[in-house]
């Protein structure tokens, strides 16, 4: 069991809780994600690790409620336990984890969306602490909206907050921003990171792209049971089959074929769509084990 230590809202229907469990956060990285079961029947929810304290012992997760399991989630308050916290699962974002000397005169731009915001902001915040600068874009509906404003005042080099309905900052999608600070603005990157819903993640890798710009986004918004069993998040990386949670979540942006990525998420979200992908991942464990029975008869 594990102790909700802090619970808040940091809008409509987004929480943050921080969430006591020491060997989690012992050994979190920014870009690895948790899997949370709130009771014993609960559905897996994977969550990016939004933050960790490893002297207190705790994590930081936020999300937002969509369903009945986030429902029950938010439900919880300060002082519950949740039944399951297991992690830190997938790999280490490539750019957090890279050395001091590679990434010294990089320069880097996070482009955030949604509740993407949140996970873009333990990256940010380790780069300051390695004395790398950088920029960040955050997409938002309106300025009611917004989250993580304040902490990424803190530890970026440049924030530009962008709003669907102009209530605050640049009005305008984050494609928009990033296109106007690279042409009218001289902003000339080395790097992209992008992490938000897939459609952003799309067009954003589709604006890098002409400007041979390398870009990484995160497929977590695809993961649903967080161990490659479940097959939802499948996904051709170049010429390559690969699954968010174990190879993942961050791939190179431009070998990504998010078409086929984001109707495997729509897929997932019918009755049908699931039992499909689920006869799908069936036949290719089924192939995986003629091979090895072929192997060991030889």
């Amino acid at each position: 069991m594990y102790k909700i230590i802090r619970k808040k809202e940091l809008v409509s229907q987004i929480y943050l809780m921080d969430i006591e469990a020491p060997r989690v956060a012992k050994n979190a990285n920014p870009g690895q994600f948790v899997i949370v079961k709130v009771d014993e029947v609960g559905e897996r929810i994977p969550l990016t690790i939004c933050d960790y304290h490893r002297e207190e012992g705790t994590v930081t997760i936020v999300f937002q409620t969509l369903g009945m399991s986030t429902k029950k989630l938010a439900a919880l308050e300060e002082g519950d336990y949740i039944r399951d916290f297991v992690g830190p699962l997938g790999n280490p974002s490539e750019v957090v984890m890279d050395s001091v000397e590679h990434l010294a005169g990089k320069k880097i731009v996070f482009v955030a969306g949604g509740v993407g915001t949140a996970p873009v902001y333990p990256q940010v915040k380790m780069l300051k602490e390695k004395g790398i600068d950088v920029d960040v874009i955050i997409g938002t509906k309106s300025k009611s909206t917004l989250i993580f404003e304040e902490e990424f005042n803190q530890v970026a080099k440049n924030l530009y907050v962008c709003t669907d309905d102009g209530s605050y900052g640049f009005q305008g999608l984050v494609t928009d921003r990033l296109k106007k600070l690279m042409e009218e603005e001289g902003k000339a990157y080395d790097l992209c990171v992008a992490i938000g819903p897939m459609i952003m993640m799309k067009f954003v890798s589709r604006l890098t792209a002409s400007y041979k710009l390398k870009t990484i986004v995160s497929l977590n918004p695809i993961m649903v049971d967080g161990t490659g069993m479940c097959g939802a998040c499948r996904v051709t990386v170049g010429s390559e089959v690969k699954f968010a949670c174990v190879d993942g979540p961050e791939f190179d942006a431009h070998l990504i074929d998010f078409d086929e990525a984001m109707r495997r998420q729509s897929m997932f979200k019918t009755a049908e769509g699931k039992k499909a992908i689920q006869m799908e991942q069936a036949a290719v464990h089924a192939e995986g084990e003629l091979c090895e029975l072929g192997e060991l008869q030889k």
